[in-house]
């Protein structure tokens, strides 16, 4: 279970100067909006940095990670307060077990979560692996099943392990963009999205080192290989997808259930049952004609 006591983010004055000022910046437009409140959903794969970037978003461990053990066993809320404002971020188990999608743990997740607004979610996986497979359009299949499309409209693609050197001299932007379009067709063919619909959606992509060795700026920002401090980054990519103009996932008993997820395609379900009677019923008189032609004597 998530912790419910609410503490003051302690760990953002161990941020740089520089950062700090960012992100009083970005939590200012946040309120500006009348957000007062941001609860953040993290998922991904196990071992691709879903809970050392949740530490370093709050500056400090707030969450375990171990070497020989990178996934916690069930959902973790934690929360922190800084001028009226709170943030939220769920840590969440590792979505594949064995080489298949983890339904248990997305049943966890979603017990979890019931009563609670999702405004953001972070799918995290790492840069550094060079291909996607059918089981990233699997776990894809499997979130939009549990969640429904819109959770893409509230969603941003968080790619961690980025300080490295791209393979075969290719430059690190282009590298990163490779990367980070190969995901998103499959979070577009995964979550059965059209083309226009995927446009629409536009998945926003955020870069992120969790390590120590990641390199830093005069300012003592960490930094990238391109020069983006990528902490700052990260939260204005956060707060973009939380005031973007589509509503917040309300997990209720109804998509707990499973009737909340796609509603659409079940608009029809009426319409195939009548037609499907009124196809038995031209059978049924046929046949019965049929039978009633060779009564008749001839």
């Amino acid at each position: 279970m998530g912790s419910l006591l609410l503490r003051e983010w302690a760990g953002f004055q161990q941020f740089p100067s520089a950062t700090q000022n960012k992100l009083i910046e970005l939590l200012s437009k946040l309120k500006q909006e009348n957000v007062n409140t941001l609860t953040i959903l993290v998922m991904g794969k196990g071992g691709v940095g879903k809970s050392s970037t949740v530490n370093s978003v709050f500056g400090e461990r707030v969450v375990t990670v171990n070497s020989f053990q990178s996934e916690a066993l069930r959902p973790v809320m934690v929360s922190r307060s800084k001028g009226g404002f709170t943030l939220n971020i769920i840590d969440t188990p590792g979505l594949v077990e064995a080489g298949y999608v983890n339904y248990q743990a997305l049943e966890l997740i979603k017990g979890f979560l019931l009563n609670k607004t999702i405004d953001v979610l972070l799918y995290v996986d790492r840069l550094d692996a060079y291909r996607v497979d059918d089981l990233d359009r699997q776990i894809i299949k499997a979130v939009t099943g549990t969640f429904g499309k819109q959770i893409w409209r509230k969603s941003l693609l968080v790619l961690t392990h980025a300080q490295l050197c791209p393979p075969d001299g290719l430059n690190y932007d282009v590298y990163c963009s490779k990367r980070s379009d190969a995901l998103l067709k499959t979070i577009r063919v995964g979550a059965g999205l059209g083309k226009h619909e995927f446009e629409d959606y536009a998945v926003p992509v955020a870069l992120v080192e969790n390590s120590g060795r990641c390199s830093k700026n005069e300012n003592d920002e960490k930094i990238l290989p391109n020069g983006n401090a990528w902490i700052p980054t990260l939260v204005k990519g956060i707060t973009d997808v939380a005031t973007n103009k589509s509503k917040s996932i309300v997990v209720d008993k109804k998509l707990i259930d499973g009737s909340g997820s796609d509603d659409k395609g079940k608009l029809w379900i009426p319409a195939v049952i009548g037609l499907q009677w009124l196809i038995l019923k031209w059978i049924e008189g046929a046949i019965k004609s049929d039978i009633a032609k060779d009564k008749k004597p001839y």
